[in-house]
């Protein structure tokens, strides 16, 4: 919370933050800000890779982004395990951008990434066939 209070309140007029957040399970994309509107990756001509339907945000102030987190976080997949009772069973991709007046042209963009619960299902005593079947 206080890096992104530092980070808004070193931002100059005109620019803008925006934040977008989806999940990988399972081989496939979804947008945890979106109802979990499945997303398709593809790669460009130059060899950049791009997540086609992937809606951005913008974000007002600080409490927006944690805002945004939190509905990201409940939106997540996630399982019992024998090792978690709440184990996120999905790799997240957080993006927040700053973005000058061409919003087509972002000044920064940071990731943050939490992978999926590193305990291996074939690890613990679940017994749940999906979380074998996930490690």
């Amino acid at each position: 919370v206080m890096a992104a209070k530092d980070l808004f309140a070193a931002v100059g007029e005109g620019t803008r933050f925006t934040v977008s957040y989806f999940e990988i399970y399972g081989g496939k994309l979804f947008d945890l800000l979106n109802g979990r509107k499945r997303l398709i990756m593809r790669e460009d001509g130059k060899q950049v890779v791009n997540i086609c339907g992937l809606q951005e945000y913008t974000l007002a102030s600080p409490d927006d982004l944690m805002r945004a987190m939190e509905h990201g976080n409940r939106s997540r997949s996630t399982g019992v395990t024998g090792a978690n009772l709440d184990s996120s069973r999905s790799h997240a991709i957080l993006q927040l951008s700053l973005r000058n007046p061409d919003p087509h042209q972002p000044l920064a963009k940071i990731s943050f990434i939490d992978l999926a619960g590193n305990e291996r299902g074939s690890d613990t005593m679940d017994q749940d066939r999906q979380t074998r079947l996930e490690g």
